[in-house]
């Protein structure tokens, strides 16, 4: 997890990695291939390794889900495939899959902009699982939605780390967050390096190192399971028979 003031270089390390920006000094080496000189068709190898989540979602929000989910091919679909929209059977059926396990495979012939924002953010993630990714960069992906809907988010990250074995760098403004769902934190002040660690070894003092004296860490609630929400209502009793 990658955590710190805005401003701090958050978004912009993760776009260098990828070479959205240009570092002006340094390299980014990604399994043995030096990104920051790679160029043309070797860079486009690169690219379509590395998933990319946005904070804004970057959907084509006139277009279908479907359609959206289905550009995260584009690195591998040739080009008559693209001029011709004729996606492949295999591409078909992985952005059926991908819509599920995000579960919005109902919404797939909706347009995008008739989505809530965590649905979007939804979409931005099977758009994200089409490349088949080894990495995936996540900007803040959780900034423009509401608490529970954060944790659901956050959620759908956690188990493509743990399940799929996919390197996830994500940055957030909330350490909550990050102490939740990071097993390394790097904090970023001013564009270095100013911890490098376990999230529970932030505490109060490294806290206010990271974002000031005069910061107070918000505490983002996990949300409750729908297992949760059924067994708290089985046991809470009927508010109108009273």
């Amino acid at each position: 997890m990658l955590i710190g003031l805005s401003g701090s270089g958050k978004s912009s390390l993760l776009r260098c990695v990828n070479r959205l920006v240009e570092p002006t000094s340094g390299r980014v080496v990604f399994d043995g291939v030096d990104i920051t000189r790679a160029g043309g068709r070797e860079l486009r190898r690169v690219r379509r390794r590395i998933g990319m989540i946005f904070q804004q979602f970057n959907l084509v929000r006139r277009t279908s889900v479907f359609s959206n989910v289905m550009s995260g091919r584009l690195g591998y679909r040739s080009l008559w495939r693209t001029i011709a929209s004729r996606p492949s059977r295999e591409d078909l059926t992985r952005a059926y899959e991908n819509l599920a396990r995000v579960g919005i495979i109902e919404k797939a012939f909706q347009r995008a902009d008739a989505l809530s924002g965590g649905q979007q953010q939804r979409v931005g993630i099977a758009r994200a699982l089409m490349q088949g990714p080894e990495v995936m960069l996540a900007d803040e992906p959780v900034a423009s939605l509401d608490p529970a809907t954060s944790h659901s988010v956050m959620r759908y990250l956690e188990e493509i780390n743990r399940k799929d074995g996919i390197t996830v760098i994500c940055s957030l403004h909330f350490l909550s967050l990050a102490r939740r769902y990071g097993t390394r934190v790097i904090a970023l002040k001013g564009g270095h390096v100013a911890f490098d660690g376990k999230p529970a070894d932030i505490d109060e003092r490294r806290f206010k190192d990271i974002y000031g004296e005069d910061a107070v860490e918000v505490e983002i609630g996990v949300a409750p399971t729908a297992q949760e929400r059924r067994e708290a209502a089985a046991i809470l009793p009927d508010a109108e028979s009273h």
